[in-house]
């Protein structure tokens, strides 16, 4: 039974993680449908899962990290004429992590406990709903090197209610991109480039809760990561496509539909 429930949560995990619809919410979700609040051991799986998501974008994006690694230090000791756009470009990432750095420290504890409901991950499928159909019809004329120091803040300051369970990172911090007027193209890829600072700050914050791992859980854990990692490959392929062509209301829908379910259902 431990395999087959940390394999269907690792693939929950894989689905949802680079999609707008949050996928902490549709854990949340799944644990409370089986009437089981505890269905995985505290936080444990939720970092392994996590980290298996984490690798499947690190390797779809690793020429882009390579290039803006080589870049910042290339400014730094080389050329600083030819390496400036990565130069800046990092630090606007950086601009644009400090707020939800800062928030997380302060109230990431807080809120996860004090919004931590099914009523209230309700409303945040609700306002996921609500932003994804504003910028359906967004079409931004911005590429990478166009974002500004304000651009960066706009987008830090949306990241920061991403603290609160159930609303989406991927799909808060797209809108954001959005709403800055970046291409769609660009617009997911600097959604992903913040995905790293932020996950790994989030992993090593909760690294004691892996000090604990029961040794009867390591497959099973292990295995709910790879499927995590295969599925999170492929759904985000499917997030790209989607993205590029402009169909973002299609979650839209998804995560009104799904509110809809959670009010009915649990009322």
């Amino acid at each position: 039974m431990n395999y087959i429930k940390y394999l269907i949560l690792g693939i929950i995990q894989g689905i949802t993680e680079p999609l707008p619809i949050s996928s902490s919410g549709h854990i949340f979700l799944f644990k409370n449908l089986f009437s089981n609040p505890n269905f995985f051991d505290g936080f444990t799986f939720e970092i392994i899962s996590n980290f298996g998501s984490f690798l499947a974008i690190l390797f779809i994006f690793r020429k882009d990290i390579i290039d803006l690694i080589k870049g910042f230090f290339g400014f730094i000791f080389k050329d600083k004429k030819k390496y400036k756009d990565s130069f800046m470009y990092v630090i606007k990432m950086i601009i644009s992590t400090i707020p939800v750095g800062i928030t997380g420290i302060l109230l990431g504890d807080y809120l996860e406990a004090r919004f931590n409901s099914l009523i209230i991950l309700g409303f945040t499928f609700l306002f996921t709903s609500l932003m994804l159909f504003i910028v359906r019809n967004i079409k931004g004329n911005k590429d990478s090197k166009d974002i500004t120091f304000k651009d960066a803040i706009i987008i830090g300051l949306f990241e920061c209610i991403t603290i609160i369970p159930g609303i989406s990172r991927s799909g808060t911090v797209l809108v954001a991109c959005l709403l800055c007027k970046l291409k769609r193209d660009d617009a997911l890829k600097y959604t992903f480039m913040l995905y790293f600072p932020v996950s790994v700050g989030t992993m090593l914050l909760k690294v004691p809760d892996l000090m604990n791992i029961d040794n009867t859980l390591l497959m099973p854990y292990f295995l709910g990561m790879l499927a995590s990692l295969i599925i999170t490959f492929f759904s985000y392929q499917w997030l790209s496509n989607i993205v590029k062509n402009g169909k973002l209301w299609k979650f839209s829908i998804y995560c009104l539909c799904l509110a809809a379910f959670i009010f009915i259902y649990f009322r």
